[in-house]
């Protein structure tokens, strides 16, 4: 038998520590755009070229030489253009080599999964926890051949570690290599080439806190008035003072519009970003600042009156509310969302999906359980080999969306998210729960189930149910019942308090008060001390 791995106890997610907010730039004219077409490129070929630089200076890097690429961008654009460009620079090599460290880990797991299987006997069944043998003499050879390239692969990526070498496509590695299949990308020549100039322009400027309307680079004023500092080749083009070009779009934030008017009259720093969509023919504009930690609250208050547990699904959430004693109450829920067609879709069947959530937990007041899920070492070939359905299946669910986007709405409406680990949920909520919620009115599902775990656990009680009463009279002759306390749970052992009254259901109410009134004439035994859970009773059978 596997080993079970340890799990780790649940806890308080913390809040988001940023807000985005975007909106259209309506009602641009035609040198509106040109300007913008040629400020953006021009930045983008800085961006591109100080990139660059910086996977050239590898682990190299310092100050010093970080002070010298600003200095060369200063004088093609101007100091705070400089600036913005390496720090996105900075953030994006460092997200290169977290992605680089996460492909290193997927190989060398790919690499112990073919390696335990090449050394089982063609044929042998797995078991739970490892798989098996491989089927055939074939598919044996090819696995060693596989397993060969995964080792030169590996190798390849250590050394580039070590180097400090990443490698990074500036508008994306998926829209480079459409530029070989524009058939299968339903793209001609022209439309791919504006989508990959659009994705490499660089129109991001930080805020500054104390300078005007928060930012000098990119203004965006109270009344809704936009203008941007031209880099130095373009201040020619400028329609105002200082160098800067206004635009005649007027913009305004439906969705928190309040707080960035109260952050813009203040001059507290906002970060903008203009974008432009190339298959809406759109342009956009994001603003975006950061905000102090979320205040939590303690776990023992989170789940002081209950929760509701969710677990997560590739179409729908599967939700049950739970009391304090991780009883089931009431209906499961299930919030249905379709993940197919366009990711604006994708995006809002999520956002509607978690809405009705967020709001059933709002009515009830209560704090919502949700499994730690992230499937990174899952979706490999080596682990699930032939079973590409499911494969498809874990890659598909919107983990880390559904994490980030619950959060961030959970913390508007004032709502604890408990975070839980995902070890076993499935597996032991199907074992303990499916078949005592099911009725003759109710199905529960495996999701149902698994939704009982996570919030079983999440609540700090053992997964399992108590066992049925003992079989012979209901009393102690069989025995107690098992309880949901841990073995480390303090005043969980005692002796067994006396009980006023009957001890079993076959007496009737009065027969305390008959036998006091009689003499007896049984020798009876005295109580023997014996284990005695002092918790709450769960749900049985």
């Amino acid at each position: 038998m596997a080993e079970l791995r340890p799990i780790d106890p649940p806890f308080v997610a913390l809040g988001p520590s940023g807000i985005a907010i975007r909106t259209s730039l309506k009602g641009l004219t035609p040198e509106d755009e040109r300007v913008l077409r040629l400020a953006g490129a021009h930045l983008g070929s800085l961006a591109s070229k100080d990139f660059k630089r910086r996977c050239a200076d590898g682990l190299e890097h310092s100050a010093q030489t970080w002070a010298e690429r600003k200095r060369d961008l200063t004088q093609e654009s101007s100091s705070r253009w400089a600036g913005s460009i390496t720090k996105a620079t900075h953030d994006q090599w460092a997200l290169a080599r977290r992605a680089q460290l996460a492909h290193i880990h997927s190989l060398q797991a790919g690499i112990r999964t073919i390696a335990h299987r090449l050394s089982l006997p063609m044929g042998e069944k797995g078991t739970k926890g490892a798989p098996g043998g491989y089927r055939t003499r074939q598919e044996w050879f090819a696995k060693t051949r596989r397993l060969h390239m995964l080792k030169d692969r590996l190798d390849a990526q250590r050394a580039d570690r070590e180097a400090g070498h990443v490698r990074v496509a500036r508008g994306g590695r998926r829209l480079l290599n459409a530029r070989h299949h524009l058939d299968a990308a339903q793209l001609t020549e022209h439309e791919w080439r504006q989508r990959w100039e659009a994705a490499r322009w660089f129109l991001k400027a930080d805020g500054e806190s104390g300078k005007r309307f928060g930012n000098e680079t990119i203004r965006v004023t109270p009344e809704g008035e936009v203008s941007l500092k031209l880099p130095a080749p373009l201040v020619a083009l400028a329609n105002a003072g200082h160098g800067r070009y206004v635009l005649a779009a007027r913009v305004s934030f439906h969705h928190r519009g309040d707080q960035w008017a109260d952050r813009v009259a203040a001059n507290r720093a906002v970060a903008y970003c203009i974008h432009y969509d190339v298959e809406r023919g759109r342009w956009y504009l994001t603003a975006s600042w950061t905000i102090p930690p979320v205040k939590i609250i303690p776990l023992a208050d989170a789940r002081r009156d209950g929760l509701i547990a969710v677990d997560t699904n590739a179409d729908h959430l599967a939700a049950w509310r739970l009391d304090e004693h991780g009883n089931p109450c009431g209906e499961p829920r299930r919030f249905v969302y379709d993940l197919s067609g366009t990711t604006g879709h994708r995006d809002a069947q999520v956002r509607h999906a978690l809405t009705r959530l967020l709001h059933w937990a709002e009515r009830h007041g209560l704090a919502i359980a949700v499994e730690d899920l992230d499937f990174g070492a899952e979706k490999t070939r080596e682990k699930h080999g032939r079973r590409k359905r499911f494969r498809n299946l874990i890659s598909g669910m919107p983990v880390s969306r559904l994490r980030a986007r619950l959060v961030s709405m959970a913390a508007e409406l004032g709502i604890t998210i408990i975070a839980v680990d995902p070890a076993y949920t499935s597996r032991w909520g199907a074992e303990h729960w499916q078949r005592p919620l099911t009725s003759k009115t109710r199905k529960a599902t495996r999701h149902d189930a698994a939704a009982v775990a996570i919030g079983r656990r999440a609540l700090g009680h053992r997964i399992r149910r108590r066992t049925a009463p003992p079989p012979h009279h209901q009393s102690d002759g069989a025995g107690h019942r098992t309880a949901q306390a841990g073995h480390d749970a303090r005043g969980r052992k005692g002796t067994r308090p006396r009980l006023p009254g009957p001890r079993t259901g076959c007496v009737p109410p009065d027969a305390e008060r008959t036998r006091a009134t009689s003499a007896s004439t049984t020798v009876r035994d005295a109580p023997v001390a014996q284990d005695w859970d002092q918790t709450s009773l769960l749900l049985t059978d």
